[in-house]
């Protein structure tokens, strides 16, 4: 993503003294900003809801002392500086966010009871690709922009102290300099280089090495999306088994039990979900830069309801990583029904 010294000039003519600018020109001027503040309140906050909520408070803000803005810093500036210390004040209010990875070891036991959190636990949410900002035609700057959203960065990000975390984030994912963050941040250049030399050591012990996180290219990408989807939707479990890795691992919150190792995944997957041929459907989607599936299941009224939303990690090939979201309240936010709309996917699970 650009950093704050590529701002546009359009941007940095939106320096004003009036303390009477109406609502259409902030609107104007500020909108072109609003998607990349909730992705960087997203890394921050860890659910969509609470960036949401975050988002519209700095605009708040923003509103209300628009008319002292000096111009002393680009408008995108400030209104980083605003959305990070709404983002700290919101993160010393609750708990960490986290995934059942970040709770407790994993099993391999598909018979393991299962135990489901209490609601003193929070969960990290997937990020819809569509509230991605599209403004760039930069594809460096579009492949950064989801590399900075992977789910395994974000939840490994939820690990560090806020302030600690807050730089991470203005450094190395959206690449500002050091004076730039400092200043932000209402510190100094050496406080700012210190913080992210502990930050980096800290998500290096946590996150996957970037080099296990790449996706396979577009063709070989859709072919094998297209054989998971398969496999589910046929109840094949050999077929899902040959397209995991020996070491994958499944995590389903709001359970804290989670699954390692690609006997112990195909095992619960086959007892517990693969009921038989036509009860899971699934609709390709996108989150967080990733693969992502919308898993709907037969009820009892033979039709097809919302589900899980699985994030997808891909490794050599074969799948990883899933983190399957059994919270049907997420569909809304990808734009998908409640229910499988059988009559416009009758083509089958490739389509």
């Amino acid at each position: 993503m650009d950093s704050v010294a590529t701002d546009s000039a359009a941007t940095d003519s939106a320096s004003t003294n009036s303390a009477t600018v109406d609502s259409a020109e902030f609107t104007r001027l500020t909108d072109p900003f609003r998607k990349e503040l909730l992705a960087h309140c997203y890394r921050m906050l860890g659910t969509v809801h609470d960036a949401e909520d975050v988002v519209q408070e700095t605009y708040l803000r923003a509103w209300r002392s628009f008319g002292s803005f000096e111009g002393r810093s680009s408008l995108r500036t400030w209104l980083y500086r605003i959305a990070t210390a709404a983002s700290l004040t919101a993160l010393e209010r609750r708990g960490r966010i986290a995934l059942p990875s970040g709770l407790g070891s994993g099993t391999d036991d598909p018979s393991a009871p299962f135990v489901h959190a209490g609601a003193e636990v929070r969960w990290l949410q997937p990020f819809p690709e569509a509230l991605l900002d599209r403004e760039s035609t930069d594809p460096a700057t579009i492949v950064a922009e989801r590399d900075g959203l992977r789910l395994a960065l974000v939840a490994a990000l939820q690990h560090l102290p806020p302030r600690q975390r807050a730089v991470l984030i203005l450094r190395d994912v959206l690449a500002w300099r050091a004076a730039e963050v400092a200043d932000l941040l209402d510190t100094t250049t050496v406080a700012v280089k210190s913080t992210l030399q502990r930050a980096r050591a800290q998500i290096a012990e946590i996150a996957p090495a970037e080099d296990q996180l790449v996706e396979p290219a577009d063709p070989e990408h859709r072919a094998l999306l297209a054989r998971y989807v398969a496999a589910f939707e046929s109840a094949d479990v050999a077929a899902l088994t040959s397209l995991l890795r020996e070491d994958a691992l499944l995590e389903m919150p709001p359970f804290l039990t989670w699954f390692r190792g690609r006997r112990a995944v195909v095992d619960f997957l086959g007892g517990q979900v693969l009921a038989g041929p036509g009860c899971v459907r699934m609709v390709p989607i996108r989150a967080n830069g990733q693969p992502a599936l919308a898993a709907y299941m037969r009820g009892e009224d033979g039709l097809h309801h919302a589900h899980a939303i699985q994030v997808v990690s891909w490794r050599s090939g074969q799948v990883a990583h899933v983190v399957a979201f059994l919270d049907p309240s997420l569909f809304a936010a990808f734009g998908l029904p409640p229910l499988h709309p059988e009559p416009e996917l009758a083509g089958g699970p490739t389509r």
